[in-house]
């Protein structure tokens, strides 16, 4: 009886989501930013919030049940183009030539500093206390402290 009951309103819920936009990364975004925002009213208990979270939802609701699709994807296509903006700005991954340095993987057993002469970035070995490095692009010693 159960699975039956189920089974129908999973059909019904098919039916009326045919022909509709759906769920995408937007309002993943959105979705997330709406608990996020609703975590902070909860210590915070401000109306601002409360309506900000709203509207949220409700903008939310509307994308996901628009059948306006072509519009909705143009909205998701201009989002992704700024999330992978920002996800390259603030990548912990950072790319010279064919050399990808990960410094999270590292982070256990290298620390990574600046020449203070050519900037450029060097991995060191990490050892705590104070260090003379050399660098091995401008060839000039330089002083380094590790704390951790």
């Amino acid at each position: 009886m159960y699975g039956d009951f189920m089974g129908n309103f999973r059909n019904k819920l098919i039916r009326f989501m045919y022909g509709r936009y759906g769920f995408d990364q937007l309002c993943f975004a959105l979705l997330v930013v709406c608990f996020i925002l609703m975590a902070i009213n909860s210590v915070v208990r401000s109306p601002v919030i409360g309506i900000i979270m709203w509207i949220i939802l409700a903008w939310m609701t509307f994308r996901s049940l628009s059948k306006n699709i072509y519009k909705r994807q143009k909205e998701n296509e201009k989002f992704l183009k700024f999330w992978n903006f920002v996800k390259i700005k603030w990548s912990v991954i950072k790319t010279k030539g064919s050399i990808t340095y990960r410094r999270i993987k590292d982070i256990k057993t290298h620390r990574y500093r600046k020449c203070p002469h050519c900037k450029a970035v060097l991995r060191l070995p990490k050892k705590r206390g104070r260090h003379a490095v050399d660098c091995p692009r401008c060839h000039k010693e330089f002083k380094v402290r590790v704390w951790m």
